[in-house]
């Protein structure tokens, strides 16, 4: 399919562009300053978006999930990615501090307690703050589950994604010695953080050219080149996390620690198709949760920008604004 044309399809369903009402650069220590801003009703629901990645970024369009007369909606780029500074890097960047700096903004921003909406990566981290910190998290909106464990690793970067894209993974794992390529993540991390800029940006466009290529069920394959400065912010950023397996204490940390949930409602939306981040994982965390609803979307991958992702999540948020515990956040 047309990639404009399927663009066109799933912004049928969001509301219109908007600006936002506030915009900041937040000093949260150790050297990183974060953008953050906030859009739609200054007196609305107040709901936080956890972008994925780690690296991504926040984009306008995240905004348009969400009626502006009804939410107000705060988004930021997490620490190194996007418009925070400084841009690429690693140090003090670990998912401990990016939960310290969640809870910074809210204080800044005087916020009780909101929901939390986030995809990929950034349902790893709204699943890791509901869990330190459950009566700030009011309700999670998850999108593409992703619970940084070994075996999702091992899924996307050890060949079984590769054995239904198989021309894109050799041009992923080629630029690899034949000696290192028992350890992907290993192998480019090498070359992402040698210090060597040009070197760093081939890799990084190759490791975002990858997971770009299998974002979407209707992807034909790499489309251009990212910017040079986004890829390399995004794949520093992703292998630093992977590479330390999510600063995380143990492998299945997240599903392990579930009875932190037992009090949190949530909701679940995942593609049937998702390459990247198979259902497996939101059909084990929607076990293990009580208070979850699963909507898996049928004809459907893992951007946030599927048609049927896009008119689920759009749904979701019109329902949660009249339900009496969720409207009673808003002032």
């Amino acid at each position: 399919m047309d990639k404009v044309a399927d663009q066109r399809k799933s912004t049928q369903y969001l509301y219109p562009p908007i600006d936002p009402f506030d915009q900041r650069m937040l000093d949260v220590g150790d050297g990183h300053r974060i953008y953050v801003e906030q859009c739609g009703n200054p007196q609305g629901i107040p709901v936080v978006i956890l972008h994925g990645g780690p690296g991504g970024g926040c984009s306008p369009a995240m905004r348009r999930y969400f009626d502006p007369a009804v939410y107000r909606v705060v988004l930021f780029d997490q620490r190194g990615c996007g418009r925070s500074r400084p841009h690429a890097s690693v140090e003090a960047n670990t998912t401990w501090h990016l939960i310290r700096d969640i809870e910074a903004i809210r204080e800044t921003l005087t916020i009780d307690r909101w929901l939390v909406f986030g995809g990929s990566w950034g349902a790893t981290l709204s699943l890791i703050y509901a869990q330190s910190h459950p009566d700030r998290a009011a309700y999670l909106i998850l999108r593409g589950v992703f619970l940084m464990t070994r075996r999702e690793l091992d899924w996307f970067y050890g060949g079984g994604a590769g054995q239904f894209w198989p021309d894109i993974w050799a041009r992923f794992t080629g630029l690899v010695p034949e000696e290192e390529q028992g350890d992907f993540i290993g192998a480019y991390n090498k070359r992402l953080f040698s210090g060597d800029l040009m070197l760093e940006t081939r890799f990084a466009r190759a490791w975002a050219s990858w997971e770009n290529a299998l974002a979407s069920i209707d992807n034909e394959g790499p489309g251009g080149e990212s910017p040079a400065e986004y890829a390399r912010a995004f794949a520093r950023l992703e292998n630093h996390y992977f590479t330390n397996a999510g600063f995380l204490s143990e492998d299945n940390h997240i599903l392990n620690r579930a009875e932190l949930l037992a009090g949190i409602p949530g909701v679940i939306v995942q593609g049937r198709y998702d390459m990247i981040c198979p259902p497996l994982s939101a059909y084990r965390l929607h076990q293990a949760w009580p208070k979850s609803e699963l909507k898996l979307v049928g004809k459907a991958g893992h951007a946030l920008s599927e048609p049927g992702i896009s008119a689920e999540l759009v749904r979701t948020m019109d329902r949660l604004r009249h339900l009496p515990f969720v409207s009673s956040l808003a002032g």
